[in-house]
C-alpha cells in the first residue's frame, strides 16, 4: 500500500498535458484515491478522445468533492508487468470515504456519465484508503 501511494503521489507531480497543472494542484489527500481506468470505444479517434478530455476536464473543473486530480495515458510500456491497455486513466484524492460518496452523487459526476459513456467500452475503479 505504502509503494501504490508513493507512486500515486509522484504521478501526481509528473507534468503532463492532459492532467492538473503545477500551479492549480492542490496537495494529494492520502486519506482515499479513486483511480479510474478508461478504454474508449474508438481510442483511435482523435474527435472521441477530444470528446472525453473536455468533459471530464468540465467535470472535474466543477466537482466539489474532488481535492485533486490527475488525467493520464499510457506511457510506452517498458515491462511486462505494465498494462497499457487502457486509453485514459483518472486518479483524484479525497478528504474522507464519505466525500468520495457526495462525489458519485453530485450532478456534475453524473453530467459527465450521461456525455461520456457512449464513448468507453470499459471502465475499470480502484478506490482505496491509507493503510495504517
Amino acid at each position: 500500500m505504502k509503494q501504490l501511494l508513493i507512486l500515486v503521489t509522484l504521478v501526481f507531480y509528473t507534468v503532463n498535458s492532459y492532467g492538473q497543472k503545477k500551479e492549480t494542484m492542490k496537495e494529494f489527500n492520502p486519506n482515499y484515491a479513486h483511480t479510474v481506468y478508461f478504454w474508449l470505444e474508438n481510442p483511435d479517434s482523435k474527435e472521441d478522445r477530444k470528446a472525453f478530455i473536455t468533459s471530464l476536464k468540465k467535470f472535474l473543473n466543477t466537482s466539489k468533492y474532488a481535492k485533486t486530480n490527475f488525467i493520464g495515458v499510457p506511457p510506452k510500456a517498458s515491462r511486462e508487468v505494465v498494462d497499457g491497455s487502457f486509453t485514459f486513466s483518472l486518479i483524484v484524492s479525497f478528504a474522507s470515504a464519505e466525500a468520495q460518496q457526495k462525489y458519485q452523487d453530485e450532478e456534475a459526476h453524473l453530467i459527465f456519465i450521461k456525455e461520456s459513456s457512449k464513448l468507453w467500452s470499459k471502465v475499470i475503479v480502484y478506490d482505496s484508503i491509507q493503510a495504517e
